[in-house]
């Protein structure tokens, strides 16, 4: 495992991924730890940001091309930019059941599924885990 890949990869590509691990393991923490907590709060406005900083950048990742200049990811990525704030609001309004299930969607499809995707053959994860 080495982060020279990611570390000499152009920008956006070192921030999206950084920001994914980052939002795995705060995303990873929320889903342990109590809810309704102000400690639960913090991290999920954190982890919310997170979401939007990766979904946001993802439009200037361009590696694949099928559709100009996107690739089917980017419509999740839309979504991520929908449902985040969406989610964050049916705390705010105490609609637990659906926050709990857009949560547990954006972090299960958006983050981890997406994820295992970065771990193909030629692309850049695949390289700093994997090894060239």
């Amino acid at each position: 495992m080495s982060l020279g890949p990611l570390l000499s990869a152009p920008p956006p590509i070192p921030w999206h991924a950084f920001a994914a691990l980052a939002a795995l393991a705060v995303g990873g923490a929320q889903l342990a730890l109590p809810k309704g907590t102000t400690r639960h709060r913090v991290m999920g406005y954190a982890w919310a940001a997170l979401m939007l900083v990766i979904a946001i950048s993802s439009f200037w990742v361009q590696q694949i091309r099928l559709i100009g200049p996107f690739s089917p990811i980017h419509i999740l990525s839309i979504l991520v930019i929908v449902t985040a704030p969406l989610a964050v609001w049916y705390a705010h309004t105490h609609k637990v059941a659906a926050h709990r299930g857009a949560m547990i969607k954006l972090y299960l499809f958006a983050l981890v599924g997406a994820g295992v995707f970065t771990l193909l053959p030629g692309r850049i994860m695949h390289a700093v885990a994997f090894g060239q």
